[in-house]
């Protein structure tokens, strides 16, 4: 039996002036992907006035609409870039970046990509249903070849992207992948990235049974939150494994944990600005580099 202290965790971290039930669907995963979220933020005592939390559109972007920290609500695709610019400004903040598979990867993966690179200090939770799930189940880059979706009604053909390994390849400081149904596991990957210096990313696999499980009869949430279970092995289960036998598995864990780079706003206020003789914007007036760079 849970706690009554654990169990009303939520209470401190909700606007209760929001209308609840909440806009998903009744059994998405996109509300474990919060709770876990909650958790670790109070796993690791974090004052929630230090946290901001930014989104793009879709479904899983409807998620700082409940959050009592600073919330940003952002066009599609650019939740990463209007990160960067609050990151900027406000280095010392924590900053949660959500988004869904389609906003993470289509039209934002530039810049996706390139804050990978930059390695600037953003937590990015990218919750994978492998389909557009708010605008009626169009394919997205994550979509499984062969799944039928409304844009691909006889089959989808195109390979899809590997979010976790992408990060990696692009330069993420942590990188780790989980599902909602190891949802232990996945709070701890989002409190571990939360104390990452550099760009974190938790690739959250979850499911969207309204669009792409019932276009394929992959059965109701239940049904396909068993899939993911069953259908999910770790690291070291994958390394053990023959190629043919991994195909089509969910590998859960820790991809990369780097701790030889230097975070972007570290560079920028100790760097940059230095040399520049100070901001034209005035910017070390509000945040100066030795709030920005304290141990």
């Amino acid at each position: 039996m849970i706690p009554q202290s654990e169990s009303r965790i939520h209470e401190r971290y909700l606007r209760h002036s929001k209308k609840f039930p909440n806009i998903w669907c009744a059994g998405c995963g996109i509300g474990i992907v919060l709770g876990a979220i909650i958790r670790a933020v109070d796993s690791l005592g974090l004052d929630k006035n230090e946290i901001a939390m930014v989104s793009g559109i879709g479904c899983a972007g409807r998620m700082p609409v409940y959050v009592d920290f600073n919330t940003l609500h952002t066009t599609h695709g650019r939740a990463l870039a209007f990160a960067t610019g609050l990151k900027l400004v406000r280095p010392e903040m924590k900053i949660i970046v959500v988004m869904g598979d389609g906003d993470a990867l289509a039209i934002g993966g530039n810049h996706f990509i390139h804050s990978a690179r930059r390695n600037i200090g953003l937590t990015a939770i990218v919750v994978n249903n492998a389909t557009y799930g708010m605008t009626g189940g169009q394919y997205s880059p994550t979509t499984p070849p062969g799944a039928r979706t409304t844009t691909a009604p006889y089959g989808h053909i195109e390979p899809p992207f590997q979010i976790a390994e992408l990060a990696k390849c692009a330069g993420a400081a942590f990188v780790a992948r989980s599902t909602v149904y190891h949802v232990e596991e996945l709070q701890e990957y989002i409190a571990r990235a939360l104390q990452k210096e550099g760009f974190s990313v938790v690739e959250a696999i979850s499911y969207c049974h309204t669009t792409i499980g019932r276009l394929n009869r992959w059965g109701t949430a239940p049904e396909m939150m068993l899939r993911l279970k069953e259908n999910s092995i770790t690291i070291k289960q994958a390394e053990r494994m023959s190629e043919e036998e991994r195909a089509g598995k969910i590998i859960r864990g820790i991809l990369a944990d780097r701790d030889d780079l230097v975070e972007y706003t570290r560079r920028y206020y100790t760097e940059v600005i230095p040399a520049a003789g100070g901001s034209p914007w005035n910017v070390q007036k509000s945040v100066s580099p030795e709030r920005a760079v304290r141990e």
